[in-house]
């Protein structure tokens, strides 16, 4: 619900009738996680997806309907020889979506706009209630006040693992709701403000990471060189990512991209970022200067573990030469570290498509 969570905010502005239609629930090679979500308007306007394209048609006329009738409906979608071209769900995969007509609580939107730490709850049907969760505060309701003691409990537990997903209410056997974690956006942290830190920090706003560029020298580092970056840091790399880390601003979910191949600035900053708990550190550098940094960084004293963590040279085998090609190659050694994929042809490949090993740790968009 990330990504319209402003477009819905402006319809409740503007007293404009909308439902919402929201993954529940994926089987198999579905294209969606849990969580993703699709809105139409009374005039008919739809945003978001709940598929990537599949079954949207299908989708939108079932939130005309509950626009319609006011009632909040649970559809399944799945590959059948019979079905399958009717709604578009040709890629195997099972999806199940919660359509109920709006409004989500206002204050659970502006606080996914603000990029807080929230989670919604969605009572399935028959009943309807909705309710935000907060750390320290809750709004709405599910509509019975003993189910609402329960689950707010519940709830907070799995926003704070990041989680989403159905659970059954243990006071009411009958009586299921859907939790939707909402959590700041990952981090990529750039060290070394140079021309491939432009394109890495671009791509890496494109996948909806918060995006900082650190680099010690101030003729270097300025927004106007890397305008697609959330905010560009002048500071000694390795003392900026231990502040950091210091303040709890580094998390599972961090990715750091190390580009200035500079050993004064590369070596203390790695000793710091490959004792973090983060998902993926890698350093940009020829082989021969890679040699010569694992050299430098068993000196410091990290063990062959910690050494093992590093990625360098950093990024996939592409082929890649431009400072574009060279982030998309960048990029995709992350993603794939992050969601435990393996990095070759799919055509290569068996078993799932989609990889979600970071599931647990992840928001939901």
């Amino acid at each position: 619900m990330r990504e319209i969570a402003d477009r819905l905010r402006a319809w409740h502005d503007a007293g404009t009738a909308y439902a919402v239609a929201t993954v529940v629930a994926v089987g198999g090679s579905a294209p969606r996680r849990p969580g993703a979500a699709m809105a139409v308007a009374a005039d008919g306007e739809a945003v978001g997806s709940v598929s990537g394209g599949c079954v949207e048609g299908a989708v939108y006329e079932l939130c005309r309907e509950a626009l319609r009738t006011g009632e909040t409906v649970r559809e399944s979608f799945g590959y059948s020889d019979d079905d399958a071209f009717a709604v578009g769900l040709t890629c195997g995969g099972t999806i199940e979506v919660l359509v109920r007509p709006g409004p989500v609580p206002d204050a659970a939107l502006a606080a996914i706009s603000r990029d807080e730490q929230v989670a919604v709850v969605q009572v399935m049907p028959p009943a309807q209630g909705i309710l935000a969760v907060w750390p320290d505060r809750h709004d709405g309701t599910t509509g019975f006040a003993d189910v609402d003691q329960a689950v707010i409990g519940e709830a907070r537990a799995m926003l704070d693992g990041g989680r989403t997903g159905s659970i059954s209410v243990r006071c009411r056997e009958d009586l299921d709701v859907f939790v939707c974690s909402y959590a700041p956006a990952p981090r990529l942290l750039v060290f070394g403000a140079i021309d491939y830190a432009t394109a890495v920090a671009g791509v890496g706003k494109f996948l909806g990471y918060r995006v900082t560029v650190c680099d010690a020298r101030p003729v270097f580092a300025t927004p106007a060189r890397f305008p697609a970056a959330d905010e560009v840091v002048v500071d000694w790399p390795h003392r900026y990512l231990a502040a950091q880390a210091e303040r709890g601003a580094v998390d599972g979910r961090t990715v750091i991209c190390v580009l200035t191949h500079d050993a004064k600035f590369d070596v203390p900053l790695l000793e710091v970022a490959l004792r973090l708990p983060v998902a993926y550190v890698g350093a940009m550098g020829s082989r021969r200067t890679h040699d010569d940094r694992l050299a430098r960084l068993r000196r410091t004293g990290l063990s062959d573990r910690e050494l093992a963590r590093l990625r360098s040279p950093i990024g996939l085998d592409l082929g890649a030469r431009t400072p574009e090609e060279t982030a998309v190659a960048i990029a995709a050694e992350f993603v794939a570290a992050r969601r435990g994929g393996t990095a070759l042809p799919l055509g290569q490949t068996n078993g799932p498509i989609h990889h979600d090993r970071s599931a647990s740790a992840s928001a939901v968009a």
